[in-house]
C-alpha cells in the first residue's frame, strides 16, 4: 500500500517539477509564484478538512513545523541555484532520504530490514546516477552551502511529515497550517521584493528628472516601457499561475502523507525522489534534451530497485 501512494507522490511532484522547470525559463518572481503555489495549497486542504469534517486538534500545530522546513529547503534550493552551480545542489537535493533513515532509526527506531536497506541502496544510487550525469568536478562547487542547506531542510520537513502521521494528526488541517505558514513566509518575501523594485524604479524616476537633457534619461524613460512589453509575467499572472501549480503540490502531500502513515519513512522518501525522472521524461520529449549514458543508467538502476523491493514484499 505504502509503495502505490508513494508512487503517486512521485508522479505528482514529478509534474510539479516540470511545471518549475518550465516557469523557470520565463521572467518571473518566484517569491510570488511559491507564494500562490503554497496559498493554493491552503485553500485545496481548508475546504478537504470541512468537506471530510476533520477534527481541528492540537497536533495539527505540526503542520507549521512542516511549513517552515518546507519554506526553508525551497529559499535554499533556490538560492543555491541563482549563486551557484546547478548539478552540484542538485546531487545535494537528491539524497534527503539518507538522512531520512538516519533521523528515523535514532527518533523512531525506524529499521530496514536486510532486502529493504538493499533495495534503498539500489533506489538512490540510481538518483545520484542521473544528478551526477551533468558536468560536475571537485574544484566546482559553488553553491554547494546552500545544497547542504536544502538537503537538511528537505529531510526535517519529510521525518516531520512522518511525525504527523504518527501523532494521528488530521491529515486536513495540518497541511492547511502547513501551506498557511508558506504562504505567510513567500508572501514577506514577494513584498520584500516590491518595496525593493519600487525602491529602485523611484531612483530612476528621481534621475531621469535631474538629467532631463541627457542621454541617460532616453535610457531611463524607454527602459520601463521595454520592459513592461516585453514581460508578460505580472504579478497577478505569476500568482495565478502559481496557484495552478499549488494544486499538484497539494496532491503530491496527500499521497505522501498517506505513504509515511503506511510504510517506513526513509523507504517512501526514497521512492517519492523518483520525482526528477518525470522531469528528465519532459525534458526528453518536449525540450528535446537527450538522455545521457548515466542517466539512462540512473533510470534503469532505480526501476531495478523498486521491482526488487515490490518482490522482496517490502
Amino acid at each position: 500500500m505504502w509503495l502505490i501512494f508513494s508512487i503517486l507522490a512521485a508522479i505528482t511532484f514529478g509534474m510539479r517539477g516540470v511545471l518549475y522547470h518550465w516557469t523557470s525559463q520565463q521572467s518571473l518572481n518566484r517569491n510570488t509564484l511559491l507564494c500562490g503555489t503554497f496559498f493554493m495549497g491552503a485553500i485545496i486542504s481548508l475546504v478537504c478538512s470541512f468537506v471530510l469534517n476533520q477534527e481541528w486538534a492540537a497536533t495539527s500545530l505540526v503542520g507549521i513545523q512542516m511549513g517552515l522546513f518546507s519554506f526553508a529547503a525551497n529559499a535554499s534550493m533556490f538560492k543555491g541555484f541563482k549563486v551557484g552551480k546547478a548539478s552540484v545542489v542538485a546531487i545535494l537535493t537528491a539524497l534527503p532520504a539518507v538522512l531520512v533513515v538516519i533521523g528515523a532509526f535514532f527518533i523512531w527506531g525506524e529499521r530496514l530490514n536486510y532486502m529493504q536497506f538493499i533495495a534503498f541502496i539500489i533506489i538512490v544510487s540510481g538518483v545520484l546516477l542521473v544528478r551526477y550525469s551533468n558536468d560536475i568536478s571537485i574544484g566546482n562547487l559553488q553553491g554547494s552551502q546552500w545544497g547542504l542547506l536544502a538537503l537538511l531542510m528537505f529531510a526535517i520537513n519529510d521525518l516531520s511529515g512522518k511525525w504527523s502521521t504518527i501523532l494521528n494528526s488530521p491529515m486536513f488541517p495540518t497541511l492547511f497550517l502547513m501551506f498557511l505558514t508558506g504562504t505567510i513566509c513567500f508572501g514577506f518575501w514577494w513584498l520584500r521584493d516590491y518595496k525593493v523594485k519600487n525602491k529602485f524604479v523611484n531612483r530612476e524616476l528621481a534621475a531621469s528628472k535631474e538629467n532631463a537633457a541627457t542621454e541617460l534619461q532616453t535610457k531611463l524613460r524607454v527602459k520601463p516601457v521595454i520592459s513592461k512589453i516585453n514581460n508578460p509575467w505580472t504579478e497577478k499572472r505569476t500568482f495565478l499561475v502559481g496557484m495552478g501549480v499549488g494544486i499538484t503540490n497539494a496532491v503530491g502531500m496527500v499521497f505522501i502523507l498517506i505513504a509515511f502513515d503506511y510504510g517506513k519513512a526513509g523507504l517512501v522518501s526514497a521512492v517519492v525522489s523518483l520525482n526528477v525522472f518525470l522531469v528528465l521524461l519532459y525534458t526528453r520529449f518536449f525540450i528535446k534534451e537527450k538522455f545521457t549514458r548515466l542517466e539512462l543508467i540512473g533510470i534503469l538502476t532505480a526501476i531495478a530497485g523498486i521491482l526488487f523491493m515490490r518482490l522482496s514484499g517490502g
